[in-house]
């Protein structure tokens, strides 16, 4: 455990001067990228988002006021996202098909979403003239590396076919730059939590998992033997850097920065840290692993701090506490207005 003072959960979103500014997330509706749109229009800027809904929500932009521009739409279509960045200064894209599991299910659907969608949103970006891109990588791009903590230049070969589109919307990255001249700022995440992860479905992520079992009362399931370790961090941290990285200077494009809490953290501790936030549920139940997950993961943030002011200021322990907020209410908003069954 760090010793790293804690800051109350809702973090502080680094001001990025952006009143007025016109921005576009892609996957706005999402889990990041709608707190990426609330801190947006708190700061002032006109937002307009993208978003298919195949995992977003529309109510995840309700905070957010009425001055969001929606456009409900799949990146895999360029017209699509040639509409969508018309007019915007900045891009924030965030849309993709998440999950490891998923993509080793599924991987067709996974690289035509997130490489295909990637290559239309910079290539509409630079038809745009937007002056900078700031996109979302991941922590899997470093594979089989063993090299701890992961530093950026030590990749090791992807697992997954999710890590493998990360590891390419990362060259597009580069290519783009180098041959049109953007701006381009990737954030490799290290698990993100949060309020407004989904806790539901077979791709759901370790974390609001670990919630949703304890407060039926169950154990939390542990794939493997709960001894890998994860660098956790939550989703105000990852908000700020987005800001950061819209801000930055132009010597810190072209490259992409380790985005993370920065201490490792093994899934027998979460569980057991997630049991005692929520205050029941069972001991964990252990699986077998699943293929295409990492051993172990720790950021080192020594770049995103000396070329983006990266910092992350919101511990594992205030997280689970402002997420364990959410979950509950959304449990008695589930229990005032359930869904009704659909007829057999």
């Amino acid at each position: 455990m760090s010793s790293r003072p804690e800051v109350p959960a809702g973090g502080a979103p680094s001001r990025a001067g952006l009143r007025g500014r016109r921005a576009l997330v892609t996957g706005g509706a999402g889990f990041i990228g709608s707190h990426l749109v609330d801190a947006l229009a708190a700061d002032g800027a006109a937002v307009r988002v993208v978003d298919d809904l195949s995992s977003g929500h529309r109510e995840n932009l309700s905070s957010a006021g009425g001055a969001i521009e929606f456009v409900q739409g799949d990146i895999r279509s360029l017209d699509t996202v040639k509409r969508a960045c018309a007019g915007v200064e900045l891009v924030f894209h965030l849309a993709a098909v998440g999950s490891v599991p998923r993509s080793m299910k599924d991987p067709a659907t996974t690289l035509a979403v997130n490489v295909g969608g990637t290559a239309n949103v910079l290539a509409a970006a630079r038809d745009a003239g937007v002056a900078r891109v700031v996109y979302a990588s991941s922590s899997s791009v470093y594979g089989d590396s063993e090299t701890m903590p992961k530093k950026e230049g030590d990749e090791g070969r992807p697992l997954s076919p999710y890590a493998l589109s990360k590891r390419m919307n990362e060259e597009l990255a580069d290519v783009f730059a180098r041959c049109y001249g953007m701006e381009l700022i990737g954030l490799r995440y290290f698990n993100v939590f949060g309020p407004r992860q989904d806790p539901d479905g077979p791709y759901a992520a370790v974390v609001p998992r670990f919630f949703a079992a304890c407060l039926r009362g169950e154990g939390p399931v542990v794939y493997g033997d709960g001894e890998q370790s994860r660098d956790f961090t939550f989703v105000a941290d990852a908000v700020r850097a987005n800001l950061l990285a819209a801000a930055a200077p132009v010597s810190a494009c072209g490259r992409a920065y380790n985005i993370a809490g920065g201490r490792r953290v093994t899934l027998k501790e979460l569980a057991a840290a997630v049991l005692e936030t929520v205050g029941r549920g069972t001991p964990p139940r252990y699986e077998a692993p699943r293929p295409g997950d990492i051993r172990h993961s720790l950021a080192d943030l020594s770049r995103a701090r000396s070329e983006l002011g990266y910092e992350a200021t919101v511990g594992l322990s205030a997280g689970l506490r402002t997420a364990l907020e959410h979950y509950r209410a959304r449990a008695v908003e589930d229990r005032q207005h359930p869904v009704p069954a659909r007829p057999s």
